[in-house]
């Protein structure tokens, strides 16, 4: 954790691009609540190909017009050189400096993989492109990715999307801090040095966070799982008990070094401001832990 705490601070929350009318008017008083505490800058997550690829375009577009930078994810899944170049060159007009890049997930029903199969494709070509346009983040898995072969095989792939250009990581989310010590210790020791952020999901659904976690790999520790499956139906004695056990967690991460914390929001504010309210985060220079 010694190369972390050589790196600022910095905060930030995520959102996908809304479906509907109504779900772009609540995303809106998300986004104006979240600003008010002043991040480092929102993402917005990618949908591959089609109307869901727009439908994140004009998200990021239009929160970032609003005054907290704004970060597009951008996928590789099922795209060419050429659309992934357009991509860029809107973002870049419209003075977007930062960018996930991410290999993406499959969607249902699309044959093709694309041109560039892996992320560190992606962050290569990113670079060779847009040179130093774009600060590039890339996803780490501290409890390893669910489809690579091994524990290795994950950390090397993780340093061939640092040695392609990669800037800074944020990782998927995790409820057992020592994971995440053990994977920056990892790479410490393979020498790969950037920033790299702890995701947070904050617990407000056991349900919905059981099926996330499926689907990503993301381990939900036994005591936690008990004591969630313990409170059944009882929805604010989970939010209560998921905001305790996160907010520990956080407080943790942040008293080791980590460099700043990145909330998966699912599109709502309270859960996420909560956490960030008993952390006493405020002023971003003047934590202390």
């Amino acid at each position: 954790m010694e190369t972390q705490k050589q790196f600022k601070r910095r905060f930030s929350f995520e959102f996908f691009p809304p479906k509907t009318d109504k779900g772009w008017e609540k995303l809106q008083g998300v986004r104006n609540t979240l600003a008010e505490v002043d991040p480092d800058f929102f993402s917005v997550t990618f949908g591959a190909g089609g109307s869901t690829r727009d439908r994140t375009v004009q998200t990021v577009l239009d929160l970032h017009k609003r005054g907290v930078s704004t970060a597009p994810h951008l996928s590789c899944v099922g795209a060419t050189r050429d659309s992934i170049a357009e991509l860029l060159d809107v973002y870049r007009d419209n003075d977007i400096n930062r960018i996930v890049a991410l290999r993406g997930d499959m969607p249902s029903g699309m044959g093709a993989a694309g041109e560039l199969r892996y992320a560190n494709e992606l962050v290569k070509f990113i670079r060779e492109y847009s040179g130093d346009t774009f600060n590039i983040e890339v996803a780490a898995y501290p409890e390893f990715h669910p489809q690579a072969r091994t524990a290795e095989d994950d950390l090397k792939n993780f340093a061939r999307k640092v040695e392609a250009g990669a800037n800074s990581a944020i990782t998927q989310y995790f409820f057992n801090a020592d994971g995440y010590f053990y994977f920056i210790d990892r790479l410490e020791k393979m020498g790969v040095t950037i920033p790299v952020v702890p995701g947070i999901m904050p617990i407000v659904n056991f349900s919905n966070l059981t099926r996330f976690s499926d689907m990503c790999g993301a381990e939900i520790p036994r005591w936690i799982r008990k004591q969630l499956e313990a409170y059944g139906d009882d929805s604010d004695s989970i939010r209560k008990f998921g905001e305790e056990v996160v907010t520990e967690m956080c407080a943790k991460l942040l008293a080791a070094g980590a460099p700043g914390l990145h909330f998966y929001t699912l599109n709502q504010a309270e859960p996420s401001l909560s956490i960030w309210k008993n952390l006493g985060i405020g002023e971003r220079e003047k934590i202390a832990f």
